[in-house]
């Protein structure tokens, strides 16, 4: 059976005033202060009850939260990665291309600035 906006509801197989009392049904049966059983009261689907942790949880499960969170990481990865790539420009190694790990990289900045210092004292 197709339904169309233009179609009644006295058409349809099931009376409006069932319609309206299943939607009652279900409104209170979702929004019940009254915890189900088994379930604890922060388990309640009422608004005021969510702890503030719940609601921080539920706002990270969306996937908006996720997607905006992936995109800042990316970015803050990048901007890691290039301060790496800077900091690999400014050490002494030989052969001046070698590939550094990023411990290889911080490990060699610290000898180096030690040796500068060596050098500024004597």
């Amino acid at each position: 059976m197709m339904l169309s906006p233009d179609q009644p509801d006295s058409d349809l197989p099931w009376g409006q005033s069932d319609a309206e009392s299943v939607l009652n049904d279900i409104k209170i049966g979702c929004v019940s202060d009254e915890p189900m059983e088994g379930e604890g009261k922060s388990r309640s689907l009422a608004p005021q009850a969510l702890s503030r942790e719940e609601k921080r949880r539920r706002r990270r499960a969306t996937a908006k939260y996720r997607s905006a969170h992936a995109t800042r990481e990316r970015i803050r990865v990048e901007a890691f990665n290039v301060a790496f790539a800077e900091l690999r420009k400014l050490l002494p190694t030989l052969p001046p291309d070698k590939k550094l790990s990023k411990i290889e990289i911080l490990r060699l900045a610290i000898c180096y600035i030690s040796y500068l210092n060596h050098v500024l004292d004597v």
